[in-house]
């Protein structure tokens, strides 16, 4: 199955969205086809074997729009600064011709001449409007006409309809002498006044979209490539897989990679939102476009191109763009049948008028104003305008937001589950305590000396001590006679000494006694940890405790989610004792404990059937089948792999915090897009009867028109201004 994007030049209303996209789904081959107004363009999954991507062009131009394929996300950004600096030249234009125009009509202004027995103002008026109408509003007419070829109706199809009618009894009542019929100056600032409006949306649809051009722009554009000690700067996409590269301070690493030598801090905000930099060293990695503060770096590359987290995340950002939310739809097929019954309206409000006054001249007026206040633009801004903010602001968060029925789906959830390991715990064993127990020895000589042992193993626990007597600079001791017992523990002689090393039962089976520590042994076990007894010649000298941390913001975590109303339970194979200490640290009283990774889903399936909307999160790899069985699947992103497919959302850095923020930023975007719905359809709902009722003067009529659709964007935008975000 084949994906492509292309840009749709010529939509103008939400009608123009659901013909594009009917359109397209006819064809035999194609899956899925979803056009979004907002970024005017159409996402296709088709079987290339059946359906060849030009012919997904022609059926879109067949409905009268211009295809653009293949355009790159700055092209696109080029070709839209184009647009709108065309749209705006038109608008003021249009504006400055109409602006005298209703000044001679409104002030009844008449010059002291005449030409063919017609004033001279009367004249100007009538020359001026049809310029306005006819040459700066040909495109409504154009579309108009390209709309009746296949018998359809849009946007362009009311407003042409509107002016056009203007502007011929405006003509028929000049040249047949009757002064009190002249309308050139409604169709004039009608066509002016929809012009300015386009230009207006135009503007704010652009900062609604932002957010894929300014990833975009993060990333570097060169790279100090070393080759034999020397340094080369080269475009960065000219980076391959293993190269070699210096970044110095304050500036972008150019791709993901490792460190290979030096240490420096590093700004990681644009990956994950948090603002303190993080340290780096020999082995640490690295991701492009993250901002290195005050080290010289040696990195190797290992992802380039599209292979790397940023250019995953433009990917993620832009296919959410263009996805729509299922609560679009209800909008769509209103759109769909709106024109037609506006056109209805129109005439029936015309007919009407004429029965009540008898002239056809008063009867057009308000027809006229039903045909301009009744375009559905706003109803096909509401929606993709509010996703791409929230997208876009996610991202900046380092919360990528698949699509937009993931952010339907985290306005409501009643519980989240979460996995323990990797998700509240660091997934890293860590020593937390190191206990003496003979006489004149130290927590460092305990420490020191199973350091110098579990050097020699490779166990994850032993890792972990090694790593603690490193991180306090003790110096290690050679062993002789090292051994391992296989899933016990070490044994091995430093100097005179013979040490074990190992669980208290394998300590004990070595003939040392361990009552006195027994007290202690039963403290650490209840609190999670493990514990590994260290013991010299037979004689018990210390213990170390070591357990899978708690993350530090797992339990703020959990008490912002029960702020927002939301339960907290925990998932683990872990046994009841173990599962429960750590909910324990993490504030979490419901525990799901001893369930094996293949059961996890079944027991999400079981909240489920309680009534409950349940959000899953997890690591994204182990917990795919529960991640895809919850109501809202949130996977905790491990930096070099993001675990694209795994959920509905994904925490780029694996903060549970952000959890909260995820949730937060939904019910904030989903609010927005039912505001813009509710005023959309409230505006026309009201606007419509009172057009008719002859209440609302075509201009007035328009100008509301074209603040619709503006207000609507601006009101998308006020998601970036979300407290709590």
């Amino acid at each position: 199955m084949q994906k492509t994007t292309f840009t749709i030049v010529g939509m103008h209303c939400a009608s123009c969205v659901l013909r594009n996209e009917r359109s397209l789904q006819k064809l035999p081959g194609v899956a899925s086809a979803s056009v979004n107004y907002a970024l005017n363009n159409a996402t296709v999954e088709y079987d290339e074997t059946k359906v060849p991507e030009h012919a997904l062009h022609h059926a879109v131009e067949k409905n009268g729009y211009k295809v653009v394929a293949h355009q790159s996300a700055h092209e696109h950004r080029q070709e839209s600064m184009k647009e709108i600096a065309v749209i705006r030249n038109r608008a003021f234009i249009s504006l400055a011709l109409a602006a005298p125009v209703l000044v001679l009509a409104m002030g009844g202004i008449e010059f002291p001449s005449e030409v063919a027995g017609m004033n001279v103002s009367m004249l100007l008026q009538a020359v001026v409007s049809s310029v306005v109408i006819l040459f700066f509003g040909w495109e409504f007419h154009v579309g108009m006409i390209k709309q009746l070829k296949i018998f359809s109706s849009d946007m362009n199809t009311l407003i042409s309809l509107g002016t056009l009618a203007t502007l011929a009894l405006s003509w028929w009542s000049l040249v047949w002498g009757d002064k009190t019929h002249l309308y050139f100056e409604t169709g004039a600032v009608i066509t002016a006044l929809i012009l300015l409006g386009r230009y207006f949306e135009a503007k704010s649809r652009g900062q609604a979209s932002e957010a894929i051009e300014k990833l975009m722009q993060l990333g570097a554009k060169t790279a100090h490539k070393v080759i034999d000690g020397t340094e080369h700067d080269v475009p960065v996409e000219e980076v391959v897989v293993g190269d070699v590269l210096l970044v110095k301070p304050g500036e972008k690493m150019p791709v993901d990679g490792i460190v290979i030598d030096g240490t420096s801090s590093v700004d990681e905000s644009m990956l994950t939102g948090e603002s303190m930099p993080v340290g780096k060293k020999t082995g640490d990695d690295l991701y492009g476009a993250t901002i290195n503060i005050n080290g010289a770096l040696h990195m190797r590359a290992r992802k380039v191109g599209q292979d790397t987290v940023l250019a995953q995340i433009v990917r993620v950002v832009a296919d959410a763009q263009s996805k729509k939310a299922p609560i679009q739809k209800l909008a769509d097929r209103i759109s769909s049948i709106f024109v037609p019954v506006v056109l209805v309206i129109a005439v029936i409000t015309a007919v009407v008028w004429y029965m009540i006054t008898g002239e056809w001249s008063q009867s057009i007026i308000p027809a006229i104003a039903v045909l301009v206040i009744a375009c559905p633009c706003a109803l096909g801004l509401a929606t993709p305008t509010a996703i791409m903010v929230g997208t876009g602001l996610g991202a900046k968060r380092g919360i990528l937001i698949k699509n937009g029925e993931a952010l339907e789906k985290g306005k409501k959830i009643d519980v989240m589950v979460f996995d323990k390991t990797g998700t509240l715990t660091e997934g890293k064993p860590r020593v937390t305590d190191t206990m003496p127990l003979a006489p004149g020895v130290s927590a460092e000589d305990v420490l020191a000396r199973a350091a110098s042992l579990e050097k020699l193993s490779e166990h994850p626990l032993g890792t972990a001590i090694v790593a603690a007597a490193s991180g306090n600079n003790l110096t290690l001791k050679a062993v002789e006679n090292f051994e391992s017992i296989a899933g016990k523990g070490l044994r091995g002689k430093v100097g005179d000494i013979v040490y074990c090393i190992g669980s208290p039962r394998f300590i004990a089976e070595q003939g040392v006694a361990i009552k006195n520590a027994d007290t202690h042994i039963t403290r650490f076990e209840s609190e999670a940890k493990t514990v590994v007894a260290l013991a010299g010649n037979k004689s018990l000298i210390g213990l170390i405790a070591i357990a899978d941390t708690v993350k530090e913001d797992a339990k703020r975590a959990v008490e912002g989610l029960a702020a927002i109303g939301i339960r907290s339970r925990m998932i683990t194979g872990d046994n009841q004792k173990t599962a429960h200490a750590i909910a324990r640290q993490a504030g979490i009283e419901e525990v799901i404990a001893e369930v094996l990774p293949q059961d996890k889903a079944r027991k999400v399936k079981e909240l489920q059937e309680q009534g409950l909307a349940v959000g899953f999160v997890g690591d994204g790899i182990n917990d795919a089948p529960a991640l895809a069985q919850a109501n809202l699947g949130i996977a905790m992103g491990t930096g070099t792999d993001i675990a694209i497919e795994a959920g509905d959302m994904v925490l780029v850095k694996g903060s549970p915090l952000k959890a909260v923020e995820a949730l937060k930023l939904s019910r904030r975007t989903f609010s927005i897009i039912k505001q813009n719905l509710f005023w959309a359809f409230f505006y026309n709902i009201a606007a419509i009867p009172l057009a008719a009722a002859g209440l609302l003067n075509p201009i007035i009529a328009a100008a509301a028109m074209a603040f619709s659709s503006v207000s609507v964007v601006l009101n998308s935008l006020r998601i970036k201004r979300a407290s709590g975000m």
